[in-house]
Formats: structure tokens, C-alpha cells, sequence
């Protein structure tokens, strides 16, 4: 396991080079861990791990059967803290998701028992399923960090990571996400079906039991790791960059809505998480160029003309970034 960096995490100072090297330590430390589980997909973990240090959550939109929950289940085991599963149903109740309250007769008072929400990493399984209150019991406890009861608030502990999934082969019986519940998710991707190397390779091995992997990381380390993403450096060139990125998807043909600024907020936290992952105290273009497609094509709505056409929000995302020349700078102070 790695050890805990010493270095102290005073918000008012910079991220130096060798606090930068301890993030990637870790970083790389749980993918390649990770990546025992979820064969062959090492950007999706990646990507996961990223917005997890970023401090967001994860929308995956994808088909039965290609390892959502063990993506989850194995992310859970390598920070070495809880994760539990949520079967989002058309007759779940907000109270299934975040808890209840529940009489005790012997003390004449009421006990809070927390719900499943209550863990490290939370997999909210076809999201789209539930109906609007349920989602937005889960949304909200995703922006506010805790869960509150007859007027009680309960921290959901730090770190918070929800995977929520949405089926886009089945679309009956389902409630689809608003545009300002999905702008909630840091990043929307999917894991996808592997290839013929790493399909051969799970074929190969034990079907009949769910692997367990070695914690390779702690909790407390993931949330020191968060800490020190946020004094990642970004100049003022890189956050200009940003800024025309998103700005362009709001003046884009075929858009109706573009990328709000909680999506600018998303794209440099989770830039910066990616810096630190590669060792860096500080943010390049290419980083924001290499997540904008992750990041913000989710929140982009689409004429409907557009749609009928084909045309796509990763087309649009795609377009933009081909239009807007990447700054020339390092992105160092």
C-alpha cells in the first residue's frame, strides 16, 4: 500500500512538484488495480479516478452486462472504503435512497437509519428508472454532500462518489434526466464492450466469484489527494481557454442550450485533477482539450431539428474544439 504524503494541504499555498508525484502515485497506484477487474479500459478508470479527485460524480451511459457494477464494487475495494449498489425502481421512495427515521418506543425517540446513499462509492443502477422525487433525493445529496431529516443534516462522509447508469437500449418505463439534473455529473462516459485481447483474458478467468482486490490506497489518502487537486495552478491563459470552449458551445448552430458554468467549473477541477495525475503542480491546454468531450457534451441540448438530422452533442463539442486554436504555453506560474 502507499504510504500518506507528509506534506501539509494549506489551501492558501500552491501545489508543489513532489506533492504533484504522490497524486500520481496514487492515481496510477488504483487504475492499474482497478484495471485487474475492468479489462482494457483503462481511459474509462482513468476518467472515473480523475472525478473522483476532481470531487464529482460519474453518469455512465451503457448496456447491460459491461461491468458497471464491478467498476464500482472494485473502486470501493482499492480505496479501501464502502461501496453499495442501488436498484433505481419505478417504486423506489427518496427514503430507500438517503434513509428514514424510525420510532425507537423504549427511548420515545426517533433513530435515524441511514440508506444505502451513505458510502464511499455509491452505484445508482439505471438511474432513469426512478421517478423524479427519488432522483432528485439522489441529486441533491450528490450537490450538498448530506442527507437531511426532519431537519437534521447527516454527512455522507468524504469520499463521496456517485456512478449512476441509464440504459440507452431500454427507454420504456423511464424518466429521463433534466438537463439540470444531468449538468449535477461531473462527467458523462461509458464503459463500452471490451476488446478480443481483454475479452479473451475474462473468458479465460474465474466466472464463478467475484474477484476481491487488495486495497492499494485509504480513504483519508483520496481525500488528502482531493485536497492538494485544488491547489493545482491555472494560469489565466488556461482558464481563458476554458472559457471560449464553453462560450462557443452556447453559440454553436443546432444548439438550443450550451455548457453552463457549473460545466466550466467541472472542466478545470477535473482538468486539474488530471494534471495532478500525470505529476504535474499545474494545468496545460491540452488537459481542458483532452476532457471537454467527457465533461461537457452531456450538458448540451440540441434543436430538435438537429437531432432529427443526427447530429450529436459530442459532434458539436467536437466541432468547437477543432475551431478554437489551443493556447501555446505550458500553463506553469
Amino acid at each position: 500500500m502507499i504510504s500518506e504524503t507528509s506534506s501539509k494541504t494549506e489551501t492558501s499555498q500552491a501545489m508543489t512538484a513532489e506533492q504533484a508525484q504522490w497524486v500520481a502515485q496514487v492515481f496510477n497506484a488504483s487504475a492499474s488495480a482497478i484495471e485487474q477487474v475492468i479489462h482494457g479500459k483503462r481511459r474509462v478508470i482513468e476518467l472515473v479516478l480523475a472525478s473522483v479527485l476532481g470531487g464529482g460524480h460519474v453518469l455512465l451511459e451503457d448496456v447491460p452486462g459491461t461491468g458497471k457494477t464491478a467498476l464500482a464494487r472494485a473502486l470501493g475495494q482499492v480505496i479501501q472504503g464502502t461501496s453499495t449498489r442501488i436498484q433505481f425502481t419505478p417504486d423506489l421512495l427518496p427514503g430507500d435512497v438517503t434513509g428514514v427515521s424510525v420510532f425507537d418506543q423504549r427511548a420515545g425517540v426517533f433513530e435515524f437509519h441511514a440508506g444505502p446513499i451513505f458510502a464511499n462509492v455509491v452505484l445508482a443502477d439505471e438511474i432513469n428508472r426512478a421517478s423524479p422525487k427519488t432522483q432528485s433525493a439522489l441529486l441533491e445529496v450528490m450537490e450538498e454532500g448530506h442527507v437531511t431529516v426532519d431537519g437534521t443534516s447527516h454527512d455522507v462522509g468524504t469520499p463521496f462518489l456517485v456512478i449512476a447508469t441509464q440504459n440507452p437500449v431500454e427507454q420504456a418505463g423511464t424518466y429521463r434526466l433534466p438537463e439540470a439534473q444531468l449538468d449535477r455529473f461531473m462527467i458523462k462516459t461509458s464503459v463500452g464492450y471490451p476488446d478480443d485481447a481483454a475479452m479473451a483474458r475474462i473468458l479465460l478467468g474465474d466466472q464463478g466469484r467475484a474477484t476481491v482486490i487488495k486495497p492499494v490506497v485509504t480513504t483519508e489518502m483520496i481525500a488528502q489527494a482531493q485536497a492538494l487537486v485544488q491547489r493545482v495552478h491555472v494560469s489565466p491563459l488556461v482558464a481563458d481557454y476554458a472559457v471560449r470552449i464553453v462560450e462557443a458551445t452556447r453559440r454553436a448552430t443546432d444548439v438550443r442550450l450550451g455548457a453552463s458554468v457549473r460545466g466550466a467549473i467541472a472542466l478545470v477541477r477535473i482538468a486539474s485533477a488530471w494534471a495532478a495525475a500525470n505529476g504535474r503542480h499545474y494545468v496545460v491546454p491540452d488537459d481542458i482539450r483532452d476532457l471537454a468531450l467527457a465533461t461537457l457534451a452531456h450538458r448540451i441540448v440540441l434543436e430538435p431539428e438537429a437531432e432529427f438530422d443526427g447530429v450529436t452533442a459530442l459532434d458539436v463539442v467536437g466541432r468547437v474544439l477543432l475551431d478554437i486554436p489551443v493556447p501555446q504555453e505550458n500553463g506553469t506560474a
